[in-house]
Parts: C-alpha cells; structure tokens; sequence
C-alpha cells in the first residue's frame, strides 16, 4: 500500500530546516496566537473569544484537557489553545456552494491542513448512492435516512458510533443512550487510540481508569517524572504547573527519546522573566530513552528500591502501606529483584550512570507523581509497562497521599467525560443496571466493538452503518489505506462535524454530513441558552457556556442531532427516552445523569457552583481500591521491548506545534525548526551516515509487519536530528498509513503508533532506490 502525498503540498521546495529551539513559549508563543487568531477570526472578534477561553463563566478549551487552576489569568489560554478557538471560531465558511464545486475526487487529493483551512460548515449535505458529490439535505430528510438504513440492518450490531473526545458530556451520555436502545455495545472512541492502555493497566491495579492526582498533587510533589510527554506542544498549559512547582522546590525527571523544548526550559509569557528573562529551567535531568524502553527504566528503579530496602530496612519502602493497601507483593519483589541489567541497558540505550543518578532523585523523594501520555500507551507492552509504573508508586505509598500520584495527561478536551457517561464497547454490568432501570428497557450485554475492532468489522462487511460524534476517523485510525477502504464498504457514513476534514472525503455508498455547533457559540433554545459541562483530565466537572453567534443558522447542538436521531431511528412514541424534553432542556439530561452515573449527586446545582466539583477518586480520597482483591495489586510483568532487525529502523508517530491531534493548524513545527513543511523524517546523523544518507534527502518509509503486506509513506525529506540510534520520528496523520491494523497493545488492543519497524529507499530523480 502506497500514501501518495497530497498534490498541493510543498515538498521541500519550501521546505526550511533550521536548529531545534530549547525553550518553550516566550514572546513567539504570543506572536503565534495573535498572528493565528487574526487570520482566523479578525481582531476584535479574538480579543472577545479569547478572554473567555477557560473562565469560570466562559467556554472550555476545545483543545486538551489540561485542568484550570482556582485562580486564572485573564488569558488563560496556551499557543496551541488560542490556534483550536481561532480553528472553531472562524469566519471562513464552507457552504452548499463549495460542495457544488467540488466532487469527491476533487477533494481526495487534498491535505488535511487544506481541508481544515476552509472553514466552517453551515448545512446539512448528503451523497446519495452513485452520487459523485454532497448536496444540500434538509435535517428531516437527514434523519430519514439515518432511520431508514439503521432500520435495514439485520442485527444493530452492523453498525458502529464512533466519538471523540470533544463531545459535552450531555452529548455522550445521550448518545450512548441511544446506542444501546438501538440494541448494540459498539461505542469505539478516541480512547481506544491513545489512553486504552492507561485505562487497562490501572482498573486492573487500582481499581479505576483515571489518574489519581490534582493539580495541588503537582505543586507539593518533591520529584515528578514527566514520562513519553511533550507537554510543550500537546499540554501546554502544563507547563505552568511543572513552574509552580520547580518553585516550590520539586525536581522533575524528563523521559523521553527526543528533547523536546517544552521539558526542557519554559518561558511563562504571563511573567516578566519569561519575556525578558531566561525562564524556568523544567527538567533536572533528561533521560533521552530509546522507543519502548520506558519498562526497562522502571523495572530498574523497581530493583534498586527493593535493593535499597535490603541494605537498611525501613528506609526506603512504605512497608505499612504495602501491607495494608496492597496485593501480590512477595510475588512482584521476587520477580523484580531478578530484572537483568544487561537486557535494561539494551532496552533504555541509557547508560548505567545515568538511570543511577535518576534513581538518586528518587531516593531523595517523599512524594513522587509520574506523568505520561501516548509515549508509553502505543506499544505492544503498554500495559506491563504502565502495571510496572504503578508498582513503582506502591512500593513507597506514593497513591493517596497528597503530592503524589499517577498522572495519566489525557488528550483531547472531554475524552475523559466521554468514558465517564458509559462511551465504552466493554460496559460494567452494574452501569448497565442503572441504565436499563432509569429508562425501563434491557441494555445489550454484549460487548462490542473498540477502533480496531470496528474498522475489521467495516472491512468484513459486518459493519454497514458508521455514525462519527466529531472527530476525523479516518485521520487517527491506524492503516489509512485498509481503514479508508473499510469506510468505503459501508452503506452509510455519517459524519457530525464543525469542520471539512479528511473523513467527508472517504465516504461510504451513501454519506451525511451534519454540522454542529461548537463549543464557542451560544446554544440558544425557547427556554433560554444551554449549557454543557465537561471532565477535565484530572477529574473536575465543570460548565462551558459559548457564546458567539453560530456560523449557520442551519447549525443544530450535538444534543439536538441526537435527540432528533433518537425519534427517528427509535419511534416518536417511544415512552423510555423523552427526546423532545432532553433537547429543550439540558438540566433534564443531568437530572438523569446523577441517577445513573456515581458521583454526580445533585450535579445541576454543584456544577453551577465556581469551578464545578470534583469526582470521587476512591484510591486518592480514601485509599480505597475497587479491584478483583479488594487491594491495589503489584504485578509481576515480563521485560520487553521492541526488536528491530539489523538495518532497520524503529519509528514513532507524533505531533507538530502546529497541530492538535488530526487538526493541523499550520505547516510549521517551531520547536524542532521545521518551517512549511509536513513530510520530515527526524533520524539520528550516524543513522543517516550508516545509510549513505545525508540531512536533506529524499526518502520513501516502508513498514516491515509479519503480513507480508508492503506498507510504504513516499517523499519524506530526511533531518539529522538528536534522536536516540536506531529510532526515528514523522508526523500523523501522513504516517498512519504505515502502521498496520494488526498491530496493536496486548490487552488494550490501541494501535503500536510509538514502535513501528520500517525501512527506508532513498528516492533520486524520482526513482526509488534499493533499500538506504
């Protein structure tokens, strides 16, 4: 399978490379926001939009789900956060018009930063079947087809409903709602692509899938290790609080293969010495780790503290703890005090000096928090390698006690909430229960289909119907050409969206698009404006409040479309569900949610309060732990770690600074000094020497998986860069395509995006060469 690259992109004729930065932020991070939001929304319409970005009686971030601290800034707004309002906020317009004139091969070609950059959509659009172009659909007429093709099916589980993470939690638990009175479990979601394996290893450890920390936890930590994290880019915000605490005497460890600016050194824009001065110096000490190894490394530290317990009992271990709160202990020490140094050194590529001096700071520690993200979820071992994190946290009782904890750094804005309010294919019994009882009818209990699952489903042709809640599918799903193919195959496609993007383009024998409103504008009703709420990635509840005019009035909220999908799909005169009351009025929904769902008692009332609530957490609030023992559980995990073969390489997907997620904002990568270009391929110098490569040539990446199947990324310049030997790194979605279906984390089942086996053809003169 071949990627072509777009026919519009620059290549490298445009393409400038310049030395990584080593700070992040500063005074271009605001140059950057200004210049991105006037492009997008003009200046006055920025200076109002902007000040409400995550007040306490404004919107949340469409963006990541960083926690908002009690006291905010006038502009508590990131780099990255300002481009995803000015992105949603737009006064580009993508009307009937546009679809008129362009057909679906017309658009096929084009990129996804193209697609994006044309703005907002303002109609309900349908491609009947042998149509070769969207045309203008009433929403009556929308929902009748929607109706009538899920009606068809011989079984409701031929269809599958996506969601992303941008979805309020009234729209997930509605949509979940309706899925399951449609009669199926299949619910697959951004999670399964990203923090499956966090949510996997912890409810098996300590009894649920959400970190255990707040962002108090961060200030009073002696030590954090920000794992597989770029928080300069994906979590901005973060960077606050590693400052605050740096200030207040933490020490911070960065993991990581590549050295990324944001762990290094921050420049606070809202301080004078982040303007004019040097900033805040992040990391004490940088571990640049070879892709996977993170196992390894803890494995080591998991060693050292037993051996260091050994030497001077009760000096080290939280031996209390352990027997009180803990399971599986003698089992997991028996098994840890045997981690080979020879195999930890070949996995870390870290010298041994290096994982000592760490290990140091972690003797010197009290209260540890370990932060993470996708760099150690999207491995075939993510979740021993997660289990191994959390034992690390166990032996010194470093869960429930306040400055300490596991810090799982969730992406997009309400992806949490989402999983919150029952999106998941493998549903508890008891949330089922609950369910079943508040609306009177009987909830499937089969489990169904996660992303991976659902797009072999598609393939098969045992899925006809795919129902998307935002998001871009097809530019986050791994195996671009299989999952383009698998969508293709369906019946009907329906996409519910703000933006044009890569997935209206892969449609199937009949599509729908249908617009929504965003999170920044007012979602008016004849009872008077509504008001979602979301879960941050830290477990707080709180409203989002939009304010701006829509850009259509042709728009409808997501909760409208669900409501209205409901009625037509499920009968006006179904008695369980009141549609009409939901849609009307979003404190019904939260009504119901608070008898349904654990932990929001009362939840119109405290939602209203300044900040929200926070959930309960048992294993942070009371050192209780909901687990098959009734214990936090230590877990005896085989090393691993990625085998590359002699002359290849091992690859990981990743962001640029202009990009959250699928989104791209812009064709710069600022921190790592790639200006307007998207088709570079990060690879150490001596890589490329060893290669008879030089910095700037042409390559093709081809994936090598156990399928035989040739999976092949062409035109990638190459740019020397400090990457560990052996590893190298290229942005998603254009590198999607090389990462096979199959592939994916033990248990979780998310796809191995960080550790991909690949090869690289040099390409000269168009020709592409034996293997460089």
């Amino acid at each position: 399978m071949t990627r072509k690259p777009p026919a519009e992109d620059p290549g490298d004729a445009r393409l400038r490379v310049g030395p990584p930065k080593e700070y992040a932020a500063g005074i271009p991070a605001v140059t950057s926001s200004l210049r991105h939001a006037g492009e997008q929304m003009g200046a006055r319409r920025s200076l109002l939009t902007l000040l409400r970005v995550n007040q306490k009686e404004g919107f949340d971030c469409p963006g990541c789900a960083w926690p908002e601290p009690d006291h905010r800034h006038k502009a508590e707004f990131c780099e990255n956060g300002a481009k995803a309002v000015a992105e949603e906020a737009t006064v580009r317009r993508v009307t009937p018009d546009f679809f008129a004139e362009h057909t679906l091969e017309d658009l096929l070609p084009r990129s996804d930063y193209w697609l994006g950059q044309q703005g907002r959509l303002t109609h309900p659009m349908y491609r009947p079947t042998g149509a070769d172009r969207y045309e203008s659909i009433s929403w009556d007429d929308a929902f009748a087809v929607i109706a009538r093709e899920l009606g068809a099916l011989d079984h409701p589980d031929q269809a599958a409903f996506y969601t992303s993470g941008r979805a309020s939690n009234e729209a997930a638990f509605l949509y979940q709602l309706f899925v399951r009175g449609f009669g199926t479990n299949n619910l697959p979601d951004c999670s399964n692509m990203c923090h499956e394996s966090s949510g996997s290893a912890l409810v098996e450890t300590i009894g649920i899938g959400k970190g255990s920390v707040s962002l108090e936890d961060l200030y009073e930590a002696d030590l954090i290790l920000v794992v597989g994290q770029n928080p300069g880019t994906n979590h901005p915000r973060m960077l606050s609080a590693l400052e605050r605490a740096k200030q207040q005497g933490a020490r911070v460890i960065a993991v990581n293969p590549l050295p990324e600016a944001g762990l290094l050194r921050f420049k606070n824009p809202q301080k004078p010495s982040g303007v004019i001065g040097g900033g805040t110096k992040l990391a004490d000490q940088f571990l640049q780790i070879r892709l996977g190894g993170d196992q390894a490394l803890f494995q080591a530290f998991n060693r050292m503290l037993l051996e260091a317990e050994d030497e001077g009992p009760g000096s080290c271990l939280d031996t209390s703890f352990i027997e009180r709160y803990t399971h599986g202990f003698e089992e997991f020490a028996e098994h840890a005090r045997k981690a080979s140094w020879d195999e930890i050194l070949q996995a870390t590529g870290l010298p041994e000096g290096e994982i000592r001096t760490a290990f140091g700071h972690v003797l010197a520690a009290k209260k540890i928090v370990v932060c993470w993200a996708m760099g150690l979820t999207q491995h075939k071992h993510s979740v021993p390698t997660i289990r191994d994190v959390v034992n690390f946290l166990l032996l010194r009782g470093n869960i429930g006690r306040p400055g300490a904890g596991l810090c799982p750094v969730r992406g997009h804005s309400n992806v949490q909430g989402d999983r919150t309010m029952g999106i998941y294919e493998k549903p508890d019994a008891a949330f089922l229960d609950r369910l079943g009882a508040e609306f009177a009818f009987t909830p499937p209990r089969r489990h169904g289909h996660d992303a991976v699952d659902s797009i072999r489903a598609m393939r098969d042709g045992d899925v006809k119907v795919f129902v998307a809640l935002g998001g871009n599918f097809v530019a986050a799903a791994p195996d671009t050409d299989l999952t383009e193919q698998a969508l293709r195959r369906c019946r009907l496609t329906v996409q519910i969206s703000t933006k044009l993007n890569r997935s209206h383009v892969i449609a199937g024998e009949q599509a729908l698009i249908l617009p929504c409103l965003g999170r920044t504008e007012a979602d008016l009703r004849p009872d008077g404006p509504q008001l979602v709420t979301v879960e941050d990635s830290m477990g707080m509840v709180h409203l989002s409040r939009g304010r701006l005019t829509p850009a259509s009035e042709h728009l409808l909220s997501e909760v409208a479309i669900i409501c209205r999908m409901g009625r037509a799909t499920l009968g006006e005169a179904d008695p369980r569900v009141p549609w009409e009351e939901f849609e009307a009025d979003y404190d019904r929904i939260r009504d119901r949610i608070e008898r349904v769902i654990p932990g929001f008692e009362n939840f119109n009332a405290r939602v209203r309060q300044p900040g929200g609530f926070t959930l309960p957490h048992p294993p942070r609030d009371e050192r209780r732990f909901t687990t098959a023992t009734g214990l936090a559980n230590f877990t005896a995990n085989p090393l691993e770690s990625p085998k590359v073969p002699p002359g290849r390489l091992l690859l990981q997907t990743l962001r640029s600074h202009d990009q959250y997620n699928t989104t791209i904002y812009g064709l710069d990568d600022r921190y790592r000094g790639i200006q307007q270009g998207r088709r570079v391929l990060f690879l150490h110098p001596d890589d490329l020497t060893e290669r008879g490569l030089a910095d700037g040539d042409m390559v093709d990446i081809v994936s090598e998986y156990e399928d035989g199947v040739e999976r092949r990324a062409p035109a990638f310049r190459t740019v020397s860069y400090p990457t560990p030997r052996g590893c190298c790194a290229a942005y998603f979605p254009e590198t999607n395509v090389l990462v096979p279906l199959d592939s994916t984390a033990a248990i979780s089942n998310t796809p191995t995006s960080k550790s991909i086996v690949v090869r690289l053809e040099q390409v000269r003169g168009g020709q592409v060469s034996a293997d460089a």
